[in-house]
C-alpha cells in the first residue's frame, strides 16, 4: 500500500465495517478483527472519494463493501467522528479499487462511536445498489 495525502477537505465521519453486531456498549477499547491485529491498523472507508481526473463524488463505503463484502447479506458500519483521532495516526492509505483508504494506527472505542447501523441487501443486490437509496442518506 502507498501513502497519499490526505483528502482536503477531511471528512467529518470514517466508518468500520464489521460483519456481526458490535459489542453493546462498545467498550472503550474496540477488539480488533483478525485482519486488523495482523496489519497492525483498524481498516476504515470514507464515506465518500474523488474519482480523478473528473472530481466525481462518490460514495465509498458501498465501494469497499462490495470489494470486500460481496457474499455478504448484511453488515454493521460503525460512524466515529475523524476528529477524535490524532491526526498522525489516521494514515490514507492507496488501496486498489477505492483510490484510497483511511487506515487507523491505534483503536477507537465507545467515545469516539457517534452511531451504529445494520444494512441488509436483497438477492442478487450489491452494495452500490443498497446506498444508492434512502440508506445512503445515513453517511455523511
Amino acid at each position: 500500500m502507498a501513502p497519499l495525502p490526505a483528502p482536503s477537505p477531511l471528512p467529518d465521519f470514517v466508518y468500520k465495517i464489521t460483519p456481526t453486531a458490535p459489542p453493546d456498549p462498545i467498550p472503550e477499547q474496540y477488539p480488533l478483527s483478525e485482519l486488523d491485529r495482523q496489519d497492525g491498523f483498524v481498516h476504515l472507508s470514507a464515506s465518500w472519494q474523488a474519482s480523478s481526473p473528473f472530481h466525481i463524488i462518490q460514495s465509498k463505503v458501498p465501494i469497499t463493501a462490495d470489494l470486500f463484502f460481496k457474499d455478504a447479506v448484511s453488515f454493521y458500519l460503525v460512524k466515529l467522528r475523524l476528529a477524535n483521532f490524532d491526526p498522525a495516526s489516521v494514515k490514507w492509505d492507496e488501496v486498489d479499487g477505492t483510490n484510497g483508504c483511511p487506515h487507523l494506527y491505534g483503536n477507537f472505542g465507545g467515545q469516539d462511536v457517534v452511531a451504529v447501523k445494520e444494512f441488509r441487501r436483497g438477492e442478487g443486490q450489491t452494495w452500490k445498489e443498497v446506498f444508492a437509496g434512502d440508506k445512503g442518506a445515513w453517511l455523511e
